[in-house]
């Protein structure tokens, strides 16, 4: 089990900091090139869209073959992306490798794959709280990750930058020999009582697993709106470049408890209430911040306390798909709900560059993520979390 986890999180740790990392890009790309805000925020906005339609197919393949071929072609999709993201002479170039290619390799690298072995892999007693370690990892990649990104930045370039860590997401493939599963290397092969159509049937009839889809679009707005649009927030404010960076950093590192404690309490508590909470604070953090005097430490405060709820809604959400359906098919359903997650990010990232231009500020956007926060903290009060009751599909001997 601590191989499972050390190797899995290292693999999120690499692929989520870099990917946390990339509104870091946004003025020198679009300064540079002469692109708008709205050209650069659609490209990561395909990103999180390809990243989630991908998903769902990338999860049935791991559920299919195994996480360890997945990975492997997914770190090598990454770091093409990033070579491509860097080279790229046209916005519509930049949307293909940044937006299409990178998306691809982070459906082939983070939390449905890695999930998938953890659900198959560790005992059910430990699931949710090794979720949460998978998580907290992911944190640590962006509070460790977007400084580096930053100074990278600073001291090659942006398109060097770019470069630099293409060789850290081929790091991705070497940890991935760490993963490889019984079952899905010429041994025994594993029995499944349902098939692909039927698990989908049964999920998608099933009014829990629509009211998470519903809750999770809403964590996509969230988290990729300030993840992408929080820098250049803070310098249209006139805030200093390493406040951004800083900030996205408190958001990592808040967020390795968050999603730790996440996990921990996911094993006492309901999880459908801890998410309605995780959902409800957000809206309240982001009232807190809009109504306090702007300065560097309102705006830390307010990045320590969305980092301490940012990801934490991804174990809650991914052990109660666990525990509703079980594990045969938990890549793929898991990609479906992240999918809405991604239908939510690409709207976040998109909206913010298209009523910036409009409007010149971000302010119709912050009040859209209040709304959307309580209405993912309501919609998740009634989701049934004990598992399914289903007639064996297995014909009698």
């Amino acid at each position: 089990m601590a191989q499972i986890l050390l190797c899995g999180g290292a693999i999120v740790t690499l692929s989520m900091g870099i990917r946390h990392g990339f509104g870091l890009w946004l003025q020198p790309i679009t300064q540079e090139m002469g692109w708008t805000r709205e050209s650069f925020s659609l490209a990561i906005a395909v990103q999180n869209l390809s990243w989630g339609i991908l998903g769902i197919f990338v999860g049935m393949l791991a559920d299919r073959i195994g996480a360890f071929k997945v990975l492997i072609g997914g770190s090598i999709l990454y770091a093409l992306g990033l070579v491509g993201m860097a080279l790229s002479p046209t916005s519509t170039m930049f949307l293909l490798t940044a937006g299409v290619l990178i998306g691809a390799a982070q459906a082939g690298t983070t939390y449905a794959v890695i999930y998938g072995v953890l659900g198959r892999q560790i005992p059910v007693a430990r699931r949710s709280w090794a979720m949460g370690v998978a998580a907290a990892a992911g944190s640590f990649g962006q509070f460790f990750m977007v400084p580096v990104e930053g100074g990278l930045i600073a001291q090659f370039g942006w398109s060097n930058a770019l470069l630099v860590l293409a060789v850290f997401a081929l790091l991705i493939a070497g940890l991935a020999f760490g993963l490889r599963e019984p079952g899905f290397s010429g041994g025994t092969p594993i029995k499944r009582e349902q098939t692909v159509v039927q698990a989908l049937k049964e999920a998608w009839s099933y009014p829990s697993f629509l009211l998470l889809m519903a809750g999770y679009f809403v964590c996509g707005f969230q988290v990729m709106f300030i993840g992408v649009h929080m820098p250049s927030y803070l310098k249209d404010f006139g805030m200093a470049p390493h406040v951004a960076s800083y900030s996205l950093a408190l958001v990592g590192l808040f967020n390795i408890f968050g999603t730790y404690l996440a996990g921990n309490l996911g094993q006492k508590m309901p999880k459908r209430y801890l998410l309605s909470g995780i959902y409800s604070l957000r809206s309240v953090a982001t009232v807190g911040f809009l109504l306090a005097p702007l300065s560097p430490w309102s705006v830390y405060i307010f990045c320590a306390a969305m980092g301490f709820l940012w990801l934490s809604t991804v174990p809650l959400t991914n052990a109660t798909i666990a525990q509703i359906f079980g594990v045969q098919h938990l890549s793929m359903l898991g990609g479906f709900v992240f999918f809405s997650h991604q239908i939510g990010s690409f709207l976040g990232v998109w909206l913010g560059g298209y009523l910036y231009d409009i409007n010149g500020n971000y302010d119709m956007v912050w009040y859209i993520s209040i709304g959307l926060g309580i209405f993912a903290a309501l919609v998740n009060l009634p989701v049934r979390e004990s598992a399914i009751v289903r007639r064996s599909t297995v014909t009698p001997a």
